[in-house]
């Protein structure tokens, strides 16, 4: 039924194009993109209707030149799962049309061979048939992808993202088929924003499946590492192992920028002076710096108890132990950097405030200079106003009485700022002779 209907709007559209076309006419043009734009939207707004099965079917049944014309009117928010549902050959014919529609999404499959782990990247269901993989790594993998890939190895994959609220007592758990499920928090410092990426873990059957959103730099890391360095992994166990040592060095990675930075803003405000302006900026960075060391501090406690419950869980050889047992000792003196930055932090923080408070009580000193220097001068000019001051200076012209007034308190004023400025002076000194 729905094939049919999709021929009927391909067919229409066809014949309504060569109509226009056939016309001469001065609103030729105006009238093909009227018919294309109505054509274009009566499609699109059917396959959206459609679920991604249905739009398989259909264009597996249509001639390369009708799915050519039709896919590009597949919603892209479906276009990842039905390259996945259909055959290699039309993937490779609808990808010629309108370009790869997989390049955000990334399945890849880690084979060990000949002590080497080779990777396979996965771009529809026959690429899984006859491999015996130890990793299977999905990036941004849809639903139709968990799906197929969960049912082929009997498994329900989740999606990462849906993982973030649970509560610490469920993101570490064994299934009713022994597979082992771990949900962590990997770091992801670009750009000078931190934030933590979830990533889901299964082991099940020796093999390790990995789940992220977004793509990581110990997970490239790792997969250099894999096809480079030979027995850098024998199972899947190793491979879990390494990817958690793995973030554990690129956590270090950033507590050393963290130092770096802190080395920079340290000089600044330990120099003799900073405006305001320039506090208000140290102060940003400060706390930029603290929500990294906050974030990482977090991410390798996460990090702690995932390889704890690995231990406890008794699935781990010998050999796996004791790796499990250095990453721990990693973690440990990495804590101990942490704890030394926060209390830097606070240091560089505490002496920051200190430097704006001091510029607030320079200007509450000013303030407090120019009170006192007005003061009597304020005084003279209260007595300047009254009747007295007009009988004693009764007989001398007004502009020479009020010039000669306002000289004397101009030198009064002088006078008394010359005194607050000289026991002002003696105080500083006599503080910096103790």
């Amino acid at each position: 039924m729905y094939l049919e209907a999709v021929r009927d709007l391909l067919r229409k559209q066809k014949l309504v194009d060569g109509l226009a076309k056939a016309q001469s006419g001065p609103h030729q043009t105006l009238v093909e993109s009227v018919n294309e734009r109505q054509h274009i939207g009566e499609l699109e707004n059917f396959l959206a209707k459609l679920a991604v099965a249905d739009i398989v079917e259909i264009l597996q049944s249509l001639s390369p030149e009708e799915a050519a014309t039709l896919w590009p009117r597949v919603p892209a928010g479906r276009s990842t799962d039905v390259l996945w549902e259909v055959s290699d050959e039309l993937r490779e014919q609808l990808e010629d049309v309108a370009g790869p529609r997989l390049a955000e999404t990334k399945v890849s499959v880690f084979e060990l061979t000949g002590g080497r782990i080779r990777q396979s990247p996965i771009k529809g269901r026959k690429d899984l048939e006859g491999k015996k993989p130890i990793w299977i790594d999905l990036l941004n993998a849809s639903p139709a992808q968990r799906s197929y890939i969960g049912d082929f190895y009997k498994l329900d994959l989740p999606d990462p993202g849906d993982e973030t609220d649970l509560e610490v007592s469920n993101r570490f758990h064994i299934e009713e088929n022994a597979a082992l499920n771990l949900h962590s928090n990997f770091l992801l410092d670009r750009g000078g924003k931190s934030r933590s990426v979830p990533v889901a873990f299964i082991l099940h059957r020796d093999m390790l499946f990995s789940l992220r959103n977004e793509d990581l730099p110990v997970f490239r890391l790792q997969r250099r590492r894999v096809e480079t360095v030979p027995g850098y992994a024998s199972d899947c166990f190793d491979l879990l192992l390494n990817l958690y040592g793995s973030d554990v060095e690129y956590s270090a990675d950033s507590l050393e920028d963290i130092y770096k930075t802190l080395s920079r803003v340290g000089k600044h405000v330990l120099s003799e002076a900073m405006t305001d302006q320039e506090a208000a900026s140290v102060l940003a960075d400060i706390a930029e710096e603290e929500d990294l060391n906050g974030r990482i501090r977090s991410n390798i406690m996460d990090t702690q108890r995932a390889i704890v419950f690995l231990m406890q869980s008794k699935v781990l050889a010998d050999d796996h132990v004791q790796s499990a047992k250095q990453v721990l000792r990693n973690i440990d003196s990495l804590n101990s950097h942490t704890a030394f930055l926060f209390d830097k932090i606070n240091f560089l923080m505490d002496a920051t405030i200190g430097f704006i408070n001091i510029n607030q009580n320079r200007r509450v000193t000013q303030l407090t200079m120019l009170s006192v220097v007005f003061l009597p001068m304020n005084i003279l000019a209260g007595m300047g106003g009254m009747s007295e001051f007009s009988r004693v200076t009764d007989g001398i012209p007004w502009a020479v009485s009020y010039s000669a007034f306002a000289v004397g308190t101009a030198a009064i004023g002088w006078l008394t700022y010359s005194v607050v400025r000289r026991i002002d002076l003696k105080k500083t000194q006599r503080a910096a002779g103790k």
